[in-house]
């Protein structure tokens, strides 16, 4: 009974995300219950804590960037982006998102995958230029310009997604080539990554169309922009035309021809 002791672990894991505490108590907690149910000096698991911090520094890198790109923010990064694509007359959301794509599969390909990203690049750059190219197109409503915004992200995803398979040297790929290797089937890292180029040119180009189609459908005329701007410059709607269209009521005893 005393070998499951330190499965309690676990216990507390489940226990402080349920209650909502604040992780970086949980999980040291958690270590600790279970390396001293498991018979360690206190001295011991401490040092082990420290040693697999020290290991995995690099998890501390976003925490030294995002203040970064917070008072990049704060003194007006994403205003000079807008600005930027504002001044490109042929800039629209499609192209510039489908840049953005091949530029993220290329850059994830050759392994530089933590280089952009959501915080890095999609909020305070891609999207705000992708808000200020689709204003170009359309009169943006919250709705549209959420859309865009869900865009610039999807974009992100897919070159990430299918971007690093080709990269050999990573996680995703040591776990296909074990997957494949319990049924036998004996693959090098470097053959799954070639093998993986011709999926990450359909991505590109499925998600390439999807991107233009988005170009189109900003560019088409809808009831909710710029209609009745267009209905006020031809005269209103010649079904129902507006007073002030078709003239004053002709006075009475006046010869309506």
């Amino acid at each position: 009974m005393s070998q499951y002791l330190p499965l309690l672990g676990i216990l507390v894991v489940i226990l402080g995300f349920a209650l909502r505490f604040n992780p970086m108590l949980v999980v040291p907690a958690a270590a600790l219950t279970t390396g001293l149910l498991a018979g360690f000096d206190l001295h011991e698991v401490i040092g082990k804590l420290g040693k697999a911090f020290n290991d995995a520094r690099i998890i501390i890198v976003p925490y030294v960037v995002l203040p970064v790109i917070g008072l990049c923010e704060r003194y007006g990064l994403q205003q000079r982006a807008r600005a930027v694509i504002g001044s490109f007359h042929a800039a629209t959301v499609g192209r510039l998102l489908i840049l953005y794509l091949l530029y993220r599969q290329v850059i994830s390909a050759i392994g530089l995958h933590s280089t952009a990203g959501h915080p890095q690049t999609v909020r305070p750059l891609v999207a705000p230029m992708a808000v200020a190219a689709a204003e170009k197109q359309t009169e943006l409503n919250e709705e549209t310009e959420e859309k865009v915004k869900a865009y610039s992200a999807a974009t992100d995803n897919v070159g990430l997604f299918f971007g690093e398979d080709i990269f050999f040297a990573i996680g995703s790929i040591v776990l296909i080539q074990q997957t494949l290797e319990a049924y036998d089937i004996m693959l090098s890292p470097l053959e799954l990554a070639v093998w993986a180029i011709p999926t990450a040119i359909a991505a590109f180009i499925i998600h390439g169309a999807r991107l233009l189609m988005l170009d189109r459908t900003l560019a088409q005329p809808s009831p909710g922009r710029g209609g009745g701007a267009r209905e006020a410059r031809d005269g209103g709607d010649p079904l129902h035309p507006s007073p002030a269209a078709s003239g004053p009521p002709p006075r009475a005893g006046e010869d309506k021809r």
